[in-house]
């Protein structure tokens, strides 16, 4: 498997000026390297009930939350590979399970199709997941501009940079180009550090020094709550 397909770590988000961007790129350049996927338009596909029951759970807050979603690194034809990916969220900890496939693939198994090859844990855990709720289908289709860097010093700590964060519920396709509605102001980037341990003190200090503070920011939840909520009856949470 030349993937990882097995996440379990803290991610902590920060809405950054471009300004301040430029002050921590500066600041981490002795420390941070480009990652893999060091520049990539990211394309996911949420899925969720008819009523949107996950995503509804999940801006309640609450100790445990989860959401299944394909993504791809860029535009997917039948044969790219993408990755199935369940994500759950319990205590502040961030679990993620991930398959890669066929885009083809991917589609027919969560069409119903089953999986399409030798099943593993993870696929288990998926079609758990899919059996628990029978009725999901894709509901938003949500992609990014994003700059990727990791540790110098081996650890698992990472740093991303989301721009340019795009949403919509039309050609709900990873095939399909990159157009929607702007979640963030065009002066803003979501930074989202990532790790299974604490922040690095050199990054401690430049947060500390230009007083950037984390806060709470869920792409899907953001798109639910500008975009598919008022047009619900009356404005009103429909609850399973």
């Amino acid at each position: 498997m030349g993937y990882q397909s097995n996440f379990k770590r803290y991610e902590i988000k920060y809405l950054l000026t471009p300004e301040q961007k430029a002050l921590i790129l500066s600041a981490m350049a002795d420390n941070m390297l480009p990652d893999k996927f060091f520049r990539s338009t990211i394309r996911n596909l949420y899925f969720d009930t008819g009523n949107y029951q996950l995503i509804r759970h999940s801006i309640e807050r609450p100790a445990y939350k989860e959401k299944l979603r394909v993504r791809s690194y860029r535009e997917a034809a039948e044969d790219t590979e993408v990755f199935v990916e369940l994500k759950k969220k319990y205590d502040h900890v961030v679990y993620k399970r991930r398959v890669a496939l066929r885009e083809w693939e991917s589609l027919l198994w969560l069409r119903g199709g089953g999986y399409p090859r030798p099943p593993c844990q993870i696929s288990r855990e998926i079609d758990y997941f899919l059996s628990h709720y029978p009725s999901l289908h894709p509901t938003v289709f949500l992609s990014y501009d994003r700059e990727a860097y990791r540790s110098k010093d081996g650890s698992d700590f990472r740093m991303t940079f989301d721009s340019n964060i795009l949403c919509r519920q039309e050609d709900l396709s990873l095939a399909c180009p990159v157009w929607g509605t702007a979640l963030l102001p065009e002066n803003r980037i979501l930074m989202e550090l990532k790790t299974s341990g604490g922040i690095p003190l050199w990054l401690t200090h430049i947060l500390s020094e230009q007083h950037i503070y984390k806060t709470s920011f869920s792409k899907y939840g953001t798109a639910y709550q500008t975009m598919i909520f008022p047009t619900q009856t009356g404005g009103n949470l429909i609850h399973a």
